[in-house]
This record gives C-alpha cells, sequence and structure tokens, in this order.
C-alpha cells in the first residue's frame, strides 16, 4: 500500500467548514431538484398527459438502476482523478440531465412527441443521465468528508453533509410549488438545471483538495482469497440494510402523492381530459399545493434528526440503523389507515393530518437510519478505501428504488392500495432484526463510541 497514504487524523484539513458547507449547497441542489420532480412534477405530470401511475415511478427507476451501476465505478474514479473533480462531474451530469428533462416534456406537453411510450421513453432517457454521471456527486462528497474526520467524528460530519440534501428536500417542494402555480410545471427543472451548473463551476473552482489521489485503492485486497468490497463480511451488512431502506423509502416517496391525489380526488377523469393539450395541467396546481408541505415536513424532521438528535444521543450506528425503523414503520401504519378513509375533498381536515404526520415519522425515522449505514460503512474499511466503500453505499441508496414501480406502485394501482405498506411495514421489522444479528459488536463504530449503548 502506497506509504505517502496519511490517516485522516494525521492529515491537514485546510478550510475543512467551509468545505463542507460547499458540499452541503452542492448536496441540497440535488435534494430540492429531486424532491420537486417527486413531490410537484412528474406524477402530475404524467397524469395530465395521461400515462399510467407506473410510468411515474418507472421514470426514476430506470434512473436508479444506473445510478446504482455507476457509483461505485465514481467512488473509485474519486480515488484517482480526486473528490473534488468528480463532485462538480456529478453536480454537472445533474445539470444536463434536468435540461433535457425539461425539453422532453416540453416536446410531450407540445404534442412534438406522442403516445405514452414515446412519452415515456424520452422522459427516462433524459433522467437516466443523472443516474449515469449526477451519481458522482454523492460518492465523492462522502469521501471527501470522511477523508478529513477522524472515526469519533465522522458519524455526525457526514450526518451534517447529508443534511444539505435534507434541506433542499424542504425547500424544494415549497419553491416548486410557487414555481408551478406561477410559471408552470416545467420552470422547476430548468431553474434546477441552472443551479446545478453553477454548483458545478464552484464545486472545481473553489472545493479545496491538497492531497494526492489514492492510486492504489483498487488494488487493495479486503477479505484474503475472496475479492470485492461488497462481499466483505465487514461492509456487506451495511448495504443490503441501505438496499432495503431506499426500497422502503422509495414505495412511500412514490406512492405517496397518488394517494393525495386519490383520496382528496384532485384530479377527476373530466378534469384530466379537459386540461389535456390546454397548457393549464390544473392537476400539477392541485397536487403540488399539498405532496409540498407534506414533503417539507418530512425533510424537516430528516434535519431535527440529523442536527440535533444524532448530535445529543449519540448513539452507536447500528443502534440508529434500528431506532430508525421504529418512526419508519409508525409512518407506514399511518399511511394504511388514511387509504382506509372515505376518499373525498370534503376529507381533506381528516385526511390531510394524517398524512402530515406521517412524513414526519418517515423522517425522523430516515434522519437517524441513513447517517447510521453510511457512518458505519465507512468506519468499518481502512482510510484508503473511503471512495470505494462511499460508492458502494450511495449505489446501495439507489437499489431500491428501480423495483419500487413494481413493489409500490403497480401494488397500488393493480392489486390493493393499502397493500404496499403492509409490506414496508413488515420489511422494516426485519431491517431493525437483520441489523441487531448480522452487523458484529465493534464493527462500523468509533472507538469512542458510548460503551453504555449496548445494541
Amino acid at each position: 500500500m502506497n506509504d505517502e497514504i496519511t490517516s485522516s487524523e494525521d492529515a491537514p484539513q485546510p478550510d475543512r467548514r467551509s468545505a463542507f458547507f460547499l458540499l452541503f449547497f452542492a448536496l441540497m441542489a440535488i435534494g430540492a431538484g429531486n424532491t420537486m420532480l417527486i413531490a410537484a412534477v412528474i406524477p402530475p405530470l404524467t397524469r395530465d398527459l395521461g400515462l399510467p401511475d407506473w410510468m411515474a415511478g418507472a421514470i426514476f427507476s430506470l434512473s436508479a438502476l444506473c445510478w446504482s451501476l455507476s457509483s461505485p465505478f465514481w467512488g473509485k474514479r474519486s480515488n484517482t482523478w480526486g473528490r473534488r473533480r468528480v463532485a462538480a462531474i456529478g453536480l454537472a451530469g445533474y445539470s444536463v440531465s434536468m435540461a433535457l428533462l425539461f425539453i422532453a416534456a416540453w416536446a410531450a406537453i407540445s404534442e412534438l412527441v406522442t403516445g405514452a411510450f414515446a412519452i415515456f421513453a424520452c422522459l427516462a432517457l433524459s433522467r437516466t443521465v443523472f443516474g449515469l454521471v449526477g451519481s458522482g456527486a454523492n460518492p465523492a462528497a462522502q469521501a471527501y468528508v470522511a477523508d478529513r474526520t477522524s472515526p469519533s467524528e465522522r458519524q455526525s460530519e457526514i450526518a451534517f453533509i447529508t443534511s444539505g440534501f435534507s434541506l433542499g428536500t424542504i425547500v424544494g417542494p415549497a419553491f416548486a410549488a410557487v414555481l408551478v402555480t406561477t410559471m408552470g410545471i416545467l420552470s422547476p427543472m430548468i431553474i434546477t438545471s441552472i443551479l446545478a451548473g453553477i454548483m458545478s463551476f464552484l464545486l472545481f473552482r473553489y472545493l479545496p483538495e491538497n492531497r494526492d489521489p489514492v492510486a492504489d485503492a483498487a488494488q487493495v485486497k479486503i477479505i484474503p482469497d475472496e475479492i470485492g468490497l461488497w462481499r466483505s463480511r465487514n461492509v456487506l451488512p451495511y448495504l443490503v440494510y441501505a438496499v432495503s431502506l431506499s426500497l422502503v423509502t422509495g414505495i412511500m416517496m412514490q406512492v405517496f402523492p397518488f394517494i393525495v391525489i386519490d383520496k382528496l380526488v384532485l384530479c377527476p377523469p373530466e378534469t384530466l381530459q379537459a386540461s389535456l393539450g390546454s397548457g393549464k395541467f390544473e392537476c400539477g396546481r392541485k397536487v403540488a399545493g399539498l405532496t409540498g408541505p407534506a414533503f417539507m415536513t418530512s425533510a424537516m424532521a430528516v434535519m431535527i434528526s440529523q442536527l440535533v438528535l444524532i448530535p445529543l444521543l449519540r448513539l452507536r450506528n447500528k443502534t440508529l440503523m434500528i431506532v430508525g425503523c421504529i418512526p419508519l414503520t409508525i409512518g407506514a401504519f399511518l399511511l394504511f389507515i388514511a387509504l382506509l378513509l372515505p376518499s373525498g375533498r370534503d376529507q381533506i381536515w381528516v385526511i390531510y393530518p394524517i398524512l402530515i404526520t406521517a412524513q414526519f415519522f418517515i423522517g425522523i425515522g430516515q434522519g437517524l437510519a441513513r447517517p447510521g449505514f453510511s457512518s458505519g460503512a465507512s468506519l468499518a474499511v481502512s482510510p484508503q478505501l473511503q471512495g470505494n466503500v462511499a460508492g458502494l453505499v450511495i449505489s446501495a441508496n439507489g437499489m431500491g428504488f428501480i423495483i419500487t414501480p413494481f413493489l409500490g406502485l403497480a401494488l397500488y394501482q393493480f392489486v390493493s392500495k393499502p397493500l404496499p405498506f403492509i409490506m414496508v411495514a413488515a420489511l422494516l421489522i426485519a431491517m431493525a432484526t437483520f441489523a441487531h444479528y448480522a452487523i458484529e459488536p465493534g464493527v462500523g463504530e468509533a472507538e469512542t463510541a458510548d460503551p453504555g449503548d449496548a445494541t
């Protein structure tokens, strides 16, 4: 192994806090854009264009597949090319993806592209650019932080930069609601593209990186007679948990806008038929006005978890993963209850508070669980492998979204609306049990972790 490689504790850390803030805002741009698409743009857009619900999820599914395949590549490249360059490339790819998505959606609205599958193909292929290239930003950012933190502070610092993504999901729905109602349903895409392009330039120009790349990281042997970091008994449990969590949150996020549409009867067939080709997209405006505050509540809960609860409680990473399943299960149960209530616009004062409360618990659970497995996987490997493991973690974060249209939206639309949330609750119980038994004591933990926390 390269003798010049130093540990994160001994290496110089120039202007660390301002660098972390720059990454914080870069991830915030991604979080804002993604949540705008999920909460206020794609579901009502596909409904207004007459596409089936599963196509809305499949647009994100194809992107998630590309994301999962590409993230390990970008994590490894950040070892050799540098964290700054890969993070900037990721933001640039995200900017291009949003611009292409805007063009594809505009072509569909203008009837330059017609037919359900043609429209779907244009939207999905535009989004895959984010999966293929935009996936570089997150592993490079996480590895950058891991390079510059000691084991004892890694959990809180990773939670800090990922809270930038969470802040974006707070700003995104509110911003989208304003943009959609004033500038049209496509405006969030082009504005996000511009912001991401600016952040790409700022990262490349101003993110300090004074270390030589880790050229030999990809050749490090992890386990005797076994090749592949993901197969390490120290890393694999964190990746399995991450995939499961992405499946759980993907189902709840993608189905949620359709619950709002269907339970509150926001887009009856006669309204959709009247809006097609008119450019008014009344469905989109109505949905944005209700899903925006709900996703803002969830994102604020994530921020509370990551910036308040985690530093205050100082739990082990394994414990965060287990405890995070509890509020997520409560959120799934509340969504299940909402689906059992009578539908109708006059039910908004009964159903909508339940939906808001569900999003709050979902946010608390995500905010606890995600830093748990991200920090745990980082601490389970050597400093030379931070880019590699960050790529694997980010890849696992997207894998669940590959199949959520089939386990979430398809079940919701064609089998039983409450069924996805019964499945989610069962999976969360299994995840907590798995984390308890599969992660060996002390693996993925800082030496200074509270010894009184026995989980």
